[in-house]
């Protein structure tokens, strides 16, 4: 089978593979992906791939409802406004924000990717949601983009 060339990927767009550190602090990640902000100028696409809210002791197995616990909840619409006012010193010490972030966030290894797309966000840029949406309580499937 031939593919015709509008199905043939042109490959013409960097990517950089990154490693999360999970024994480095939110705060080491955020300013190593704010030194990475001036490739957005190069063309280069950043993309991060986790979940904000991410706990599988949690997690209600055969639940595809989109039911969410309250504190997941509670959770998502907290950084949703944070994100919205651009505050995003909260969103790295997220440790801080209380039980339903506690609960949200038990390791950070699901977290880490979006702090580093918060990092490169910069401000005034359009912030979207084009995929919301829980998975066995637990886990949001909440994608963002930027710009």
């Amino acid at each position: 089978m031939v593919c015709p060339d509008a199905y043939v990927p042109r490959a013409d767009i960097p990517v950089v593979q990154l490693s999360i550190d999970r024994n480095q602090p939110a705060s080491f990640h955020y300013d190593l992906a704010q030194r990475l902000s001036p490739l957005r100028d190069d063309g280069v696409l950043i993309l991060g791939s986790g979940n904000l809210v991410h706990n599988l002791h949690a997690y209600s197995w055969g639940d595809h409802s989109g039911t969410a616990y309250p504190w997941a909840i509670e959770f998502e619409t907290r950084v949703k406004d944070l994100l919205a006012a651009h505050e995003h010193g909260p969103l790295i010490a997220y440790e801080t924000m209380g039980e339903a972030a506690l609960q949200s966030v038990p390791t950070p290894d699901h977290y880490l990717p979006f702090i580093y797309a918060i990092a490169l966000c910069r401000g005034g840029e359009e912030l979207s949601y084009p995929v919301e949406g829980f998975d066995g309580g637990s886990i949001s499937m909440l994608t963002m983009r930027i710009g």
